[in-house]
């Protein structure tokens, strides 16, 4: 059986998308930023999840760039026979899902629980070059997560995939209000925290979050630099896990 459990740390080694592609795309040809930092992943505890120093997001607003620094390390942790990934920019939550059907830790037809201020349900501009079985590369998930997709339109493929049968989206207040069972993948935006949601009552929230990544039988959450300040999704994701 080959061992898959090496190649993300491989393909995830730290470096510079200087193209308008991916994430990179946003406002390209209106920015004096041209390059965005896509940071290493390594095997790690929350001890390990720190700010980085690197542009990790770019755009412009209202004629104004806005440039945004991510983590230092993307984190992948085993906790209570799960797995957990961390990262900054959302679309990398398709690559670790692809990961987790090939090792045998997501099934096809799963439910997941999206848990996020957008649903990010954007149709991509390329359907994948690939289809979910045994003989999809990793390298060639790995290039489409990070040149086709972006922040915005990563779910879709993995629906057309067939990863998951049942998405449940978790955006607006009334959303959790609503006791739900434990889903087999729970993926976390923390710009659900970002100032613009306070309106939702804060212990409310983050309770029922806390006790959604609990039930998690496999944990993505992206930190959102774009939305969230990293200092404070680091802080919230240290109080939400332990």
């Amino acid at each position: 059986m080959k061992d898959y459990n090496s190649i993300p740390l491989q393909l995830y080694k730290g470096f510079f998308t200087k193209n308008s592609t991916g994430n990179n795309a946003f406002s390209f040809d209106k920015r004096k930023n041209q390059n965005i930092y896509v940071a290493p992943l390594i095997h790690g505890t929350l001890m390990d999840l720190k700010p980085g120093d690197y542009i990790a997001f770019s755009e412009v607003e209202d004629g104004k760039e806005i440039n945004r620094c991510g983590l230092k390390n993307f984190i992948w942790m085993e906790y209570h026979n799960r797995h957990i990934f961390i990262f900054d920019n959302h679309n990398h939550a398709f690559f670790f899902w692809m990961w987790g059907y090939l090792s045998g830790n997501i099934y096809p037809k799963s439910k997941l629980l999206h848990i996020d201020q957008h649903k990010d349900t954007r149709e991509p501009d390329a359907d994948t070059p690939f289809k979910l079985d045994r003989f999809m590369d990793l390298k060639t998930v790995w290039q489409y997560t990070n040149e086709v997709l972006n922040v915005g339109n990563f779910i879709p493929p993995a629906v057309k995939l067939g990863l998951f049968s049942e998405i449940k989206f978790i955006i607006g207040e009334n959303d959790f209000k609503i006791p739900l069972p434990g889903m087999d993948v729970v993926d976390l935006d923390m710009d659900i925290f970002a100032p613009e949601m306070d309106y939702i009552d804060y212990d409310l929230k983050f309770n029922f979050i806390k006790s959604m990544v609990r039930k998690a039988k496999f944990l993505t959450i992206s930190t959102s630099p774009y939305f969230m300040d990293q200092n404070k999704a680091i802080g919230l994701i240290k109080q939400l896990l332990f």
